[in-house]
């Protein structure tokens, strides 16, 4: 039995599942102290749902906009105008500011070619960077992880995700990330004294898959015991965060990236963009949460001196269609905006160019930069890996870093 059908099948490995996240190993690097990091971060934001990106980033010079969307367009006054063509939904006003400071770009149409409009699908064809007739089991961080950590010893905390399971995006063939919501908590769930027993056992002459499996919850203890270590030393941050869970979750990966976790990739879900009805308030008080808790963690990080260091990136697995429905809602679309936050960014804050609502795909916008292009950005870019080897193909690099 191959080792990955063994673990899915254990019943140890279900076990462990319910006492300890889903972690596997992640590769050697150094500890971080005080300072800019040993190594560049980026945290990614998924906003699940499908979030409508056009009143999101509204096009409010476009009379298409208003004729198709007579009762949840924003109205043009309200806009918070960026350039000559779009400007931000006024739930986004807290990050106008860093919007001027030219700590955020906008990519506008972004998606990938023959768009599923399932979310489910769509979702895993975000994560795992596959076309879309292609099903694919492993993610593009964790084949971030595969690439990164062949041959060398490894540490399990280079990729976490602020939750209690493990997103698809995060899970290689023989690497996953670490799925944690609370250093302390993960510590206190490895204290047990099961867990501890069963790390200590150092199984001779076993099955290779059983001692994989001993070896992986020894790694998991000495993990929850660095990260922890490192997350207690350091005073909680002082910056007022909302108390959303995107405010919470943010955060912790702040106070995180301020202790020194040597930890590359941070993830982060938040849901409730499926708004088919009555979608002005919901989307408001989405995005009015999700401006807070962005604004709230870019001042913290520049505070701490990382700005330079840490990358933001924010995504939805498709947009909506252009014409409302009868509910005062939006359906299911394809192409969409994509934020990026940090202080490296290349000049120009809109990236690219407005959605054409003059030239559909049966109602839906028409995606002109492929999400794997920035994938491949930030693989090659920012983190310094082969993004060819990872991606599996060679997509255009953009220049925004």
């Amino acid at each position: 039995m191959k080792r990955r059908k063994f673990l899915n099948k254990s019943a140890l490995a279900t076990a462990g599942t319910m006492m300890i996240p889903h972690f596997l190993k992640a590769y050697e690097t150094s500890h971080l102290g005080s300072g800019a990091p040993a190594h560049k971060i980026l945290v990614i934001v998924q906003l699940s749902g499908g979030n409508d990106g056009l009143n999101t980033v509204v096009p409010y010079r476009n009379d298409i906009y208003y004729r198709e969307r007579p009762g949840i367009a924003i109205k043009a006054d309200k806009v918070l105008r960026l350039n000559d063509e779009v400007g931000f939904n006024p739930a986004l006003e807290p990050v106008r500011g860093l919007y001027d400071d030219g700590l955020l770009t906008i990519i506008n149409n972004v998606g990938y070619p023959n768009p599923d409009r399932s979310h489910f699908r769509s979702m895993d064809i975000w994560h795992t960077a596959s076309d879309s007739d292609k099903y694919v089991q492993t993610g593009w961080v964790g084949r971030y992880l595969d690439a990164n950590c062949s041959g060398k010893t490894c540490e399990p905390h280079r990729a976490i995700e602020v939750d209690d399971t493990l997103s698809l995006a995060m899970k290689g063939a023989d690497i996953n990330g670490l799925a944690m919501l609370d250093p302390k908590k993960l510590y206190n769930q490895t204290r047990s004294g099961l867990v501890h027993s069963l790390s200590e056992n150092k199984p001779e002459g076993q099955h290779e898959n059983v001692a994989y499996l001993y070896k992986t919850l020894a790694e998991t203890v000495s993990s929850a015991d660095y990260v922890y270590d490192k997350a207690k030393r350091v005073k909680a941050s002082q910056m007022t965060y909302p108390g959303s869970e995107l405010g919470n979750r943010l955060k912790t990966v702040s106070e995180l990236i301020q202790a020194g976790v040597s930890t590359s990739v941070y993830y982060i879900s938040i849901g409730g963009f499926d708004t088919h009805i009555n979608q002005v308030n919901q989307q408001e008080r989405l995005l009015s949460q999700y401006a807070e808790a962005a604004n709230a963690f870019m001042r913290d990080i520049k505070q701490a001196g990382l700005v330079n260091d840490v990358l933001l990136m924010t995504f939805s697995e498709f947009g909506r269609r252009v014409k409302q429905n009868a509910s005062n809602g939006t359906d299911h679309g394809t192409a969409n905006n994509v934020f990026l936050f940090g202080g490296n960014l290349t000049p120009g804050k809109v990236f690219n160019e407005a959605p054409n609502l003059t030239n559909l795909d049966e109602g839906d916008l028409k995606y002109s930069v492929d999400f794997r292009s920035i994938y491949a950005t930030l693989l090659r870019n920012w983190l310094k890996t082969d993004d060819v080897a990872i991606l599996g193909k060679k997509f255009d690099t953009l220049q925004f870093v």
